[in-house]
């Protein structure tokens, strides 16, 4: 009976895991995806806007080259594509409500996080390289009739904010998106457990 009692004694006195608030958990989800779908959304009517100025200038001017032309196709393809892939990342968390049908919702929140990892893995160097061949091909004849300084600082320029780009701003933004999700993901598999 002592020992039972010893027994009982220590049970007790076990830390009790923390219960999360299942309407807090809900909330903190939905703002964050709402945050995100609103950060993906404004991302692609930027690129769509930038898509329709580019486009603009190979429609409404005139160059000599056939490489020009070639530049801007490719930079164009290359945006239509990303532009895709972001759609499908949105209708992915759009809309969907962790209240209907949670494990579905954690599915759907772990696609799109291996999603944005591909994207932002190496489809973002293939996005870059493309783009660069692009503008590289673009400048071509764009910068033909300009000085030897002012085309290697236009080139300097550019290679310089696209390696900026690739090197410093993919990662903060990679590592603050996955941090965000991995966060939410990690709320509704403890509050899932919860009930498991």
């Amino acid at each position: 009976m002592k020992d039972f009692d010893h027994l009982m004694s220590v049970w007790q006195e076990q830390p009790k895991k923390d219960q999360l608030s299942v309407d807090d958990v809900l909330k903190q989800v939905k703002k964050g995806m709402s945050s995100l779908s609103n950060k993906l959304l404004w991302s692609i009517a930027s690129m769509s806007v930038s898509l329709i100025l580019i486009a603009g200038v190979m429609l409404f001017l005139v160059f000599t080259s056939w490489v020009t032309y070639l530049g801007i196709a490719i930079i164009l393809i290359t945006m239509i594509l990303y532009i895709m892939m972001m759609v499908r990342d949105y209708k992915l968390i759009h809309g969907r409500d962790a209240t209907i049908n949670p494990t579905e919702y954690l599915q759907n929140l772990k696609e799109y996080q291996k999603n944005r990892a591909e994207i932002y893995g190496w489809m973002y160097y293939i996005y870059v390289i493309m783009i660069s061949i692009g503008l590289a091909l673009y400048f071509f004849e764009v910068l033909q009739s300009a000085t030897r300084t002012f085309k290697i600082a236009a080139y300097g320029v550019t290679g310089a904010w696209l390696l900026f780009c690739t090197v410093y701003l993919r990662k903060r933004f990679v590592a603050s998106e996955q941090e965000k999700l991995g966060l939410m993901i990690d709320r509704l598999i403890r509050l899932q457990n919860q009930f498991d």
